[in-house]
């Protein structure tokens, strides 16, 4: 038996989420180096107005995961497994001791701009609920085009995926769904995970490439491919492109549940990856730290720790 740690993607964000974290010195602590590596005080990036950004948006999930990760492992077991949706394999890789936190801010500062600058408006991601994946493709396959482009962005469980494109593009897929699923416009801004930002991923990367890593400490998943990656390198590649990459999240907690984990905790904010988690885990423990008490959280890691021993 083992534990997953799972860090949210855009969309999760909430006004005031960095307001309401646990009042506690390691979490003052984190949002200190944050405000000092950033030149700026993180503070004002959780207004509804800041988190019209993508830049502000991605800063604050972040600082969000990698603080409240800090205070849950403070005293207590470390999990076996680290995940991260999108924005979320940052304080992922954070967590895992591949990437430093300050180069994570100084990174995440840049993904955000360039995806911000490169679809500014006209764009965004919509979720599709209660369509398996083939009725998606045969969707798709009509509707994209040179002038309404749309793609597959995310597969999150086995009748969720979501959709990135153009208004024009997903507008006219929804259409074509009549009443046989649910389609939500999601929170992002941007055509995330397709080929629409492959030269931002591209100029990221470049920066990437300035940048120290290490080997994961933890066993680091990939919500792109869903594999356990090693090395420096395979982070480093993960890191920089996903932002152009298909996520493949039902992969993902898939891949953690049958290599032993038993024990899922969401990260701030939300708990949109704990519902998805519950068709996986079978059996074993799905939980978010937002709503849940710290004491039992680290409970709960020392009782799959010792079982992992």
């Amino acid at each position: 038996m083992s534990s997953l740690l799972v860090f949210p993607g855009q969309g999760a964000q909430q006004p005031g989420m960095l307001h309401r974290l646990p009042d506690a010195a390691i979490i003052r602590g984190c949002l200190h180096e944050a405000s000092d590596v950033l030149g700026e005080d993180v503070g004002l990036l959780d207004t509804p107005q800041a988190l019209a950004s993508t830049r502000a948006v991605q800063l604050c999930l972040l600082v969000a995961g990698v603080a409240c990760a800090r205070l849950l492992l403070e005293d207590t077991a470390l999990p076996a497994y680290v995940a991260g949706l999108s924005i979320g394999a940052y304080p992922a890789a954070v967590l895992a001791e591949s990437l430093t936190f300050s180069d994570a801010l100084r990174l995440v500062s840049l993904r955000g701009e360039l995806m911000q600058q490169a679809y500014p408006q006209g764009y965004g991601m919509t979720a599709l609920i209660g369509l398996e994946l083939a009725a998606v493709d045969k969707l798709l396959a009509h509707v994209h085009s040179e002038r309404t482009p749309v793609y597959l962005a995310n597969i999150n469980a086995d009748n969720q995926c979501v959709i990135a494109g153009s208004d024009e593009g997903m507008s006219a897929l929804v259409a074509l769904m009549r009443k046989d699923g649910v389609a939500r416009r999601l929170a992002v801004s941007v055509p995330s995970h397709c080929p629409l930002l492959d030269e931002p991923a591209r100029v990221l990367a470049d920066a990437f490439a300035k940048v120290s890593m290490q080997a994961p400490r933890l066993g680091y998943l990939s919500g792109s491919s869903a594999r356990l990656l090693r090395s420096a390198e395979q982070i480093r590649d993960d890191l920089a492109f996903n932002m152009r990459r298909v996520v493949d999240w039902r992969g993902t907690v898939q891949s953690a549940y049958e290599r032993g984990a038993r024990l899922q905790i969401e990260l701030p904010p939300g708990s949109v990856l704990t519902g998805l988690a519950r068709r996986v885990f079978e059996q074993g423990t799905v939980i978010a730290f937002d709503g849940a008490r710290l004491d039992t959280l680290q409970a709960l890691l020392d009782e799959e720790g010792r079982r992992h021993r």
